[in-house]
């Protein structure tokens, strides 16, 4: 079976379940899943089994991780984890605002307000500028995040996939492929060994990796409690994208024409909701995100709404458990 076929088999923690009615769907060669590997379905769990554990949300742009993985964040933030969000350019080049700096401060409380509304612990912002990350020294960019890793002992990033052949945004590719390769090199006692004075190595193992187009995946987040929360974090990113205020911009227009949505219902607040909820994360998310609908990624696998990953965890057992075990 070649690479980029799909795999029509799901497990659920583990536990092997068959197919939904709609997974032969997926088998479209636009949204791949790797051969070898199996489709894990991940659900909430109940309590705080991850307390004590650091998630890095790593994004270029403010809308970034609102638009591809708020479900996720939010799940992982409800299950105990501490997270903390890195956006690595300063948004001069995109959002609203009608100079260099308006753009910058608009999108710079954008994204301290979706920080806030999905209970990121701290906001680090990089500074690079807007569609222009391919002219810098990835190398620089690697070592600020190495260290970021070192002192926050990051146990779990989430980003863009390093391995998407499908991006035009040099913002993404080059914050993907930077996370990557600062996340094992921050485990290493040879790379920038003066940060050793001040934080200690640390290897990032855990990444959910994400896609704007076609995609290689392995894993599906079932985000169905956590999709209200999702829309919460798009409805704060009113600088730039999609989201935002679209919703009650879009009903007042329409008054002003004497129309109206039903669905926009009687406020600004709920325009807002129901136009993220069920206009841009679903009915049109191919044209609004570049993406499919979080329902339809969800309905093929017996879920509400869902999120796709390239996900990569702890190693299996390797030749030092063999030792341990069998050693006499």
């Amino acid at each position: 079976m070649k690479r980029r076929d799909f795999v029509g088999k799901t497990m659920i923690a583990g536990g092997m379940m068959a197919p939904s009615a709609g997974l032969s769907a997926l088998g479209r060669k636009d949204i791949p899943a790797p051969a070898e590997e199996e489709i894990v379905i991940e659900k909430a769990v109940a309590g705080r089994p991850h307390e004590g554990k650091v998630l890095a949300a790593i994004q270029p742009h403010c809308d970034d991780i609102a638009y591809y993985a708020a479900g996720t964040v939010a799940k992982l933030i409800h299950e105990g984890y501490t997270a903390y969000l890195i956006r690595t350019t300063n948004d001069d080049a995109a959002g609203s605002g009608s100079s260099y700096g308006e753009r910058v401060l608009n999108n710079e409380l954008s994204n301290e307000a979706f920080a806030r509304v999905m209970g990121f612990k701290k906001v680090y912002d990089l500074g690079y500028r807007n569609h222009r990350m391919d002219e810098y020294n990835i190398q620089e960019i690697k070592g600020r995040l190495i260290f970021l890793f070192r002192l926050l002992k990051v146990d779990t990033v989430i980003s863009f996939d390093p391995w998407d052949h499908y991006e035009e945004n040099p913002d993404h590719y080059v914050t993907a492929r930077a996370v990557e390769a600062a996340r094992w090199m921050a485990g290493m006692n040879t790379d920038y060994p003066e940060q050793l004075e001040v934080v200690g190595q640390h290897s990032v193992i855990e990444r959910y990796y994400y896609a704007r187009g076609p995609q290689v995946f392995n894993r599906i987040v079932d985000i169905s409690d956590f999709i209200d929360r999702k829309v919460e974090g798009n409805m704060a990113v009113v600088s730039q994208g999609s989201g935002g205020n679209s919703g009650s911009n879009l009903r007042k227009r329409l008054a002003g024409q004497g129309k109206k949505l039903p669905i926009l219902g009687n406020d600004d607040r709920t325009a807002d909701f129901n136009y993220i909820k069920h206009f841009m994360l679903d009915k049109y998310s191919k044209q609004m995100r570049g993406t499919p609908s979080d329902r339809e990624v969800g309905k093929q696998y017996g879920l509400e709404w869902a999120e796709r990953y390239r996900y990569f965890g702890p190693s299996a057992p390797g030749l030092q458990e063999y030792i341990r075990d069998n050693a006499i």
